[in-house]
């Protein structure tokens, strides 16, 4: 029996929210944040919800208003019939990427005709890691294998800067080019196939991308402080110069996103027009100390598996969790620094945890087909040293 083809529909997000209690979205459950993408992904493309096999989503701080499967939570809030099921998966960061592979394998397998994949996160309600309740994270053993402790995501990408040699000016120069590839696409339209309205509860709308900063410059980012040094670190880390700030970081966000997947056969039956189809997918372990790193094995396996040369691939989105993160990708690539998030990434768009891969693709889709290119590929680093890759190739 021949393998099914999982194409891609539609993929559509919300404006990107600062994650703290003034943003934009913050008076937005997040349940209600995803059901208006869901409502919206189904509505648009015509589609009986009652058809979708299953809705897998991504959120990665499950506790409080995000807890007990809150895309199924979504799910039932967006009015789907009781018989759609959903499921919410967390490979931190790269959870939504996750969930959309999973759904294009189901397609792939046979199991599923047509799923929906996505994410959520409200780090203004939500606040990231509240879910531990300040318990440590591994017991004995993992402190046996690593006696000095772990350390969060800031202090990796510190260690990273380090190691790869990343001036400070270099991570600055970077995150404000980042903020101007999104201020002028965003002024473009470049956003506006992928972007749903969010009503608010004054009867207003969010339209747009809070966490855009048009205008900044790597001369203002040069004066902000390290974001993630403290005296017990400098002590553990006296190597470290300190060079990771609020500004060349993702900033805190809110946000939902979601994918229309399913069969080419159930496509064509049901009269959609499938935008790009799922071509590889990888994903890797690394170092969880340097968990960032993670990128650089999960494309090397990806590349491997597709057979696709990085020469012949159009457009690259590696999240921007940091700006070591895709400089360090580019550098070891030798990648063409105009085919990498070549309309800003997470440090001008936001960085909504659960949400961040679903809404990668949305932008990466739209790229493609504005530009006229072939392939496109996405990576995401993710906490405990993980990464995620994805190749898709436009349909026309």
């Amino acid at each position: 029996m021949a393998r099914s083809e999982a194409v891609i529909v539609d993929v559509v997000r919300t404006p990107s929210g600062r994650g703290k209690p003034d943003g934009e979205l913050s008076d937005i459950h997040p349940a209600d944040l995803l059901a208006g993408v869901l409502i919206e992904l189904t509505t648009r493309n015509g589609l009986d919800p009652a058809l979708v096999d299953d809705v897998i989503g991504g959120c990665v701080t499950q506790s409080g208003e995000q807890a007990g499967n809150v895309i199924r939570t979504a799910v039932l809030s967006a009015g789907f019939p009781e018989s759609v099921p959903a499921v919410t998966v967390d490979r931190q960061c790269g959870s939504s990427q996750q969930a959309a592979a999973f759904a294009a394998q189901g397609v792939i397998a046979g199991a599923y005709d047509i799923a929906i994949a996505c994410g959520v996160e409200s780090m203004s309600r939500v606040p990231m890691g509240s879910n531990a309740g300040g318990a440590a994270l591994g017991g004995a053993l993992l402190h046996a294998r690593y006696p000095e402790g772990l350390v969060n995501q800031g202090v990796a990408a510190e260690l990273i800067a380090d190691r790869w040699g990343f001036s400070r000016a270099e991570l600055d120069d970077y995150a404000a080019r980042s903020q101007a590839r999104a201020a002028e696409a965003a002024a473009g339209g470049a956003f506006e196939p992928e972007l749903v309205a969010v009503p608010t509860p004054d009867s207003g709308s969010v339209v747009a991308d809070e966490t855009i900063r048009p205008g900044t410059t790597a001369e203002r980012l040069a004066s902000l402080p390290p974001a993630f040094r403290t005296d017990r670190l400098a002590q553990r880390f006296p190597q470290l110069e300190w060079r990771i700030t609020a500004g060349n970081s993702s900033p805190l966000t809110d946000g939902a996103s979601a994918a229309l997947i399913m069969s080419r056969e159930t496509a064509d039956r049901l009269g959609l027009r499938p935008r790009a189809r799922f071509h590889s997918f990888a994903v890797a372990g690394s170092d969880p100390l340097l968990m960032l790193t993670g990128i650089l094995p999960a494309t090397r396996k990806l590349l491997e598996r597709s057979g696709v040369g990085l020469d012949e691939i159009d457009a690259y989105e590696v999240n921007e969790a940091f700006a070591p993160v895709p400089l360090l990708w580019q550098r070891e690539f030798g990648a063409e620094p105009g085919r990498l998030n070549p309309h800003g990434g997470a440090i001008a768009l936001g960085h909504a945890l659960g949400s961040s891969g679903t809404r990668l693709l949305a932008t990466l889709v739209n790229e493609l087909e504005a530009t006229g290119g072939r392939y496109g590929l996405q990576t995401m680093c993710e906490g405990g040293g993980t990464a995620n890759a994805t190749l898709i190739e436009v349909l026309r």
